[in-house]
């Protein structure tokens, strides 16, 4: 017979069909729709969104099982559709004692007894049993229709919360363009208060006057497609494979319960209607229904399908972009207007790599060194933290930008782009670094140097592939260049 689990599984109740209603529900709210219609990528992110939230429920629903009182009344059902008809009467009055205390059908139940009593019936335990069936049903129906609307709440509290951030960062985004979402619906999860918001805005102000500071943090962001990928270039195509896939018409296996029409796989107790006139009609609407228990099978079957390969290519490869680490120099000397060029360059590269979903690590670094990891879950409660620290103290790059290199070396972090943001007042780094420097390189990870400053240190800064020294005046002017022996053409 059915154990608990089974038949909770059995009765369902089309779940999938209690989602998808649910889903369907969601989409039509107005402000996802005003949303959504306005760029089809965070239309893409918001069903991507609510069908991680479907897989997430089902499996949540199917944790949270039965109550104890629905599991006692289960078990009560499978006792009684193991006795024998003989059995089943003679117990009734035990069976109606121990359902009044778990269950609203006891007074179905008593009222069934009592017309059993005056006219006797053959048929009265499979009749009873398929009501308290159906009785079963409503109650698992009811119970996942109450947690299916608990977590709908709680998804559109954080829609909308999301909406509101996102709405928040397009207010801030001097592009205005939110084609391109990225990460930045997932860090949209975070609350902006009105004190981040004015900050961000004064940022958004800062770069707008200073447009330059845009255009390096561009570049860098084109940097990972600028080197030759080694080895040979892999071509995915397309090619006719069969596989065996697991199907329910191949009737090779009994793997359970399930409601179906299909009268070739009936259990024998839903045949037993048919044995009295007076149920086969409760049979026939069954059938009609799709409600009639039937055995699932299911077994293998070969198909040929499109299955996706690497073939050999003779083009360049699109080189795969890995993630930034920001080493943003917080010492007193940069202090004033190259702190605001610091984080403002920061904040830009964040936004590039929320779009372009690449990680961005962010580590200041004085006398001590901290780190903020800008797309992360937390993201944007870290770029706050971020623009609203006060540089101060004094400058010491080795310990930085060995922890830079140490994260480069792992499997995170590989095909990375170290930007160091200094004024490079500061003496030149051990050979033993520049070696581990070199050896990275190697591996296809980038250097990048931006100098806020005209008296950086040329030794220092001849260790990175590409400088930048962008000068603070009132103009805002931008050299762009390579340094001795590095000079772009």
């Amino acid at each position: 017979m059915l154990s608990a689990e089974s038949l909770n599984m059995g009765l369902m109740l089309a779940e999938s069909g209690l989602l998808d209603a649910a889903m369907t529900e969601l989409m039509s709210h107005p402000q996802l729709l005003l949303l959504t219609e306005r760029s089809p990528a965070i239309k893409r992110a918001v069903q991507k969104q609510l069908d991680k939230w479907r897989g997430h429920t089902k499996r949540k629903l199917m944790q949270q099982g039965l109550s104890p009182a629905l599991k006692q009344e289960i078990q009560l059902y499978e006792q009684a559709t193991e006795k024998s008809a003989r059995a089943f009467e003679s117990d009734i009055q035990t069976l109606l004692a121990d359902l009044e205390p778990v269950s609203s059908f006891h007074a179905q139940a008593s009222s069934l007894a009592a017309q059993q009593a005056e006219h006797p019936d053959p048929m009265f335990q499979s009749y009873f049993c398929n009501k308290w069936h159906a009785h079963l049903k409503a109650e698992i129906h009811a119970l996942q229709s109450e947690n299916l609307e608990a977590q709908k709440e709680k998804l559109l509290d954080d829609l909308y919360r999301r909406i509101a951030t996102y709405q928040t960062m397009d207010g801030v985004d001097q592009s205005g363009d939110i084609s391109k979402v990225g990460r930045l619906w997932d860090m949209a999860a975070s609350h902006l208060s009105q004190h981040d918001v004015t900050l961000l805005k004064r940022f958004v102000t800062f770069l707008e006057k200073n447009p330059d500071l845009q255009a390096i943090a561009e570049q860098l962001g084109r940097m990972a497609n600028q080197v030759s990928a080694s080895g040979p270039s892999q071509q995915p195509t397309e090619t006719l494979k069969t596989v065996p896939e697991r199907q329910v018409d191949v009737p090779d296996d009994i793997t359970g319960i399930c409601q179906s029409d299909r009268v070739d796989r009936l259990l024998p107790n839903e045949a037993v209607l048919l044995s009295d006139p007076a149920l086969e009609v409760v049979f026939y609407k069954q059938l009609v229904d799709k409600q009639l228990l039937n055995y699932q099978l299911s077994g293998k079957a070969h198909r040929r399908q499109k299955v996706e390969t690497n073939a050999p290519s003779q083009s360049k490869p699109e080189q795969i972009k890995g993630p930034f680490i920001i080493a943003v120099d917080a010492s007193g000397s940069m202090s004033g207007f190259p702190e605001q060029c610091a984080k403002a360059l920061a904040y830009v590269l964040m936004r590039i790599a929320a779009t372009e979903h690449r990680d961005c690590y962010v580590m200041l670094f004085s006398t001590d060194h901290i780190s903020y990891e800008l797309t992360g879950e937390q993201g944007l409660q870290e770029a706050m933290s971020f623009l609203s620290y006060r540089f101060h103290g004094g400058t010491d790059m080795a310990p930085v930008i060995d922890k830079a290199l140490d994260l480069m070396a792992g499997d995170r972090y590989q095909n990375a782009d170290l930007v160091v943001v200094s004024d490079f007042i500061a003496p030149k780094q051990s050979d033993a670094m520049i070696e581990k420097v070199n050896a990275l390189k190697a591996q296809q990870n980038r250097f990048h140097a931006v100098s806020l400053s005209k008296y950086g240190n040329p030794e220092l800064m001849a260790m990175f592939d590409h400088c930048w020294r962008y000068q603070p005046s009132l103009a805002g002017r931008l050299v762009n260049q390579w340094w001795p022996g590095k000079r772009d053409h």
